[in-house]
């Protein structure tokens, strides 16, 4: 259904910053800590947090927003992180 996807980053324990969609963002962080997500996290590299989460996409423009957002700098990341901490306590912002 469309506006069900959302954009995601994880911090992980050695700390960089993982993006990713899902319709389900605590299904998908639990599937990520079980090892059972993204390749990213079959090595040492756990998933410790979502920092970041941007809901109502549907899936085109999720994917497109996830790739945006994996082509920022690790600042511009962090800033986005920085802005998603200081947000009232909703944390599913709605797309741009």
């Amino acid at each position: 259904m469309a506006g069900d996807w959302s954009v995601y980053m994880i911090l992980t324990s050695d700390g960089s910053l993982y993006t990713g969609i899902s319709t389900d963002v605590p299904r998908r962080f639990l599937q990520h800590q079980s090892g059972r997500g993204a390749k990213y996290f079959h090595s040492k590299r756990r998933p410790e947090q979502v920092v970041y989460c941007e809901a109502n996409h549907d899936r085109s423009s999720a994917s497109q927003r996830e790739a945006a957002i994996k082509k920022l700098s690790r600042r511009e990341k962090l800033r986005l992180t920085d802005a998603f901490a200081d947000a009232p306590s909703d944390h599913s912002r709605t797309k741009r």
